[in-house]
């Protein structure tokens, strides 16, 4: 790491911050594009997409191998983002310089002083890394799976995770980036997941894995900017004086919490 991407640790928001939730969204604003403090507010999904690196801009020939990753799968409060992340392939190796790791390895503040790294201009990050997310609200999330597609089928999870994906590397690919390959941590059963990904983009060389986020470096840089992100939007959401824990089912802190709002005749309220 050089000493222009030296930057401050983000150790989380001071309590003055997140007085309100207005003012908590408004701090994570400034640190992280791709948090929509209002979108978040209002329960719904949306796309963030970075500007293309500068280096890939001045080498747009140059082969490109883009990463895959989620964080927040199955939430209940906060949304499941996916997000990509994209570099020329001879800039590979500054992801293990920047110790990109699989995401649920790395401190609370490397994850984000990665990140705030990635948006600061004239960082190398910000000039050889590129990424996008999308953030699925819980909401989204329940009415898909509400919704069939078929007869016999229902749009569950993992065909909204992986119509997340494809989204994300369409996106990408239709701003004239030149992907070349392709890494994504497995949703399901490896094979089927490649192959369906392969035939939507068959210029590319597709490879899917199990714990894809430790063995590639570029899945761990997608998989930071998924993780971050959704923490980010978890601060967005925390009312003042409370802590609602980390928005899945299974937290204690999550589920105590929605049990201290629920009203028992007519659940939770929601206001706006």
């Amino acid at each position: 790491m050089t000493e222009e991407d030296s930057q401050p640790p983000l150790e989380g928001l001071s309590d003055a911050d997140i007085d309100t939730a207005g003012e908590a969204a408004e701090e994570v604003t400034k640190i992280l594009p791709s948090i929509d403090n209002a979108k978040i507010l209002r329960g719904e999904t949306y796309t963030y997409h970075s500007p293309i690196p500068k280096s890939i801009q001045e080498d747009p020939e140059g082969e490109v191998i883009l990463g895959v990753d989620e964080a927040g799968r199955g939430p209940v409060l906060g949304p499941m983002v996916y997000a990509v992340a994209y570099c020329l392939k001879s800039d590979n190796p500054m992801l293990r310089e920047h110790k990109f790791d699989d995401s649920k390895k790395l401190t609370h503040t490397l994850r984000s002083n990665l990140l705030q790294t990635l948006t600061t201009p004239n960082t190398t990050l910000h000039r050889k890394l590129g990424w996008s997310t999308i953030s699925l609200s819980p909401r989204d999330i329940s009415a898909g799976m509400l919704r069939s597609t078929t007869s016999s089928s229902t749009y569950n999870l993992n065909a909204q995770a992986f119509d997340a994906t494809t989204t994300l590397i369409a996106g990408v690919l239709a701003s004239g980036v030149n992907i070349q390959e392709i890494y994504v941590d497995t949703v399901g059963t490896v094979s089927t997941h490649q192959s369906r990904l392969q035939k939507l983009f068959p210029s590319t060389t597709v490879t899917v894995s199990k714990k894809a986020d430790s063995i590639y470096p570029i899945v761990s840089a997608a998989s930071v900017c998924a993780k971050v992100t959704r923490d980010a939007a978890i601060e967005v959401l925390v009312p003042e004086g409370e802590e609602i824990g980390c928005g899945y089912p299974g937290d204690e802190k999550t589920k105590g919490w929605l049990k201290r709002g629920m009203e028992p005749v007519f659940g939770w309220e929601v206001s706006m």
